[in-house]
């Protein structure tokens, strides 16, 4: 049975216990129209559940907060408290990124599509080892074919890594203060 907004009205606490309780069990985050599906709700008492749950979750002692990552909402737990429990509830299967592995991600990151040599002009060492690795963690993919002689591959980043960072998009990433920018233009 769909809920409208009419019978909304009523039900708007339990409806948001139930979209609540949906995004507290996946383990991915989810589209409004995807919660509407497996919730059985329209996809308007969804938004309002939401807005319900972003406020509920914006209290000062809440641990968690509501959060869009990746086109999708999720509960996750608020900065603050995730950098006291991170070590011990952070994914298993994420591991530790080494400082080399990081300073590669971060190039692509704030420079992609970018070559392997552009990375290497950049960092002045040898890419392939912290390429290899960070594709087999699918934080970055090749995204094409630069249009030069050779046609070298280009990277660039993926959903997992905006998983990784708790990012909703790329533009999420914090900005580079003018030393930090230039630094990623030295291979351009």
């Amino acid at each position: 049975m769909r809920y409208t907004l009419s019978t909304m009205e009523m039900n708007l606490d339990n409806e948001a216990a139930l979209v609540e309780a949906i995004l507290f069990l996946e383990s991915e985050p989810l589209a409004e129209k995807t919660i509407a599906l497996i919730a059985e709700l329209s996809e308007e008492v969804v938004q309002k559940a939401l807005e319900l749950l972003k406020e509920k979750y914006a209290a000062e002692n809440s641990g968690l907060e509501l959060k869009m990552i990746t086109g999708g909402w999720a509960l996750t737990p608020k900065k603050k408290v995730w950098d006291l429990v991170k070590e011990r509830y952070g994914s298993k299967s994420e591991g530790r990124l080494s400082r080399s592995a990081m300073e590669t991600l971060s190039i692509i990151a704030y420079s992609q599509p970018i070559t392997r040599a552009e990375i290497e002009g950049i960092r002045g060492v040898s890419a392939d080892n912290m390429i290899r690795l960070l594709t087999e963690r699918n934080l970055i993919k090749e995204v094409g074919k630069k249009d030069v002689p050779g046609k070298p591959t280009q990277y660039g980043t993926t959903k997992e890594f905006l998983k990784f960072f708790r990012l909703n998009s790329i533009a999420d990433l914090p900005k580079l203060d003018q030393e930090e920018a230039e630094r990623f233009v030295l291979a351009r």
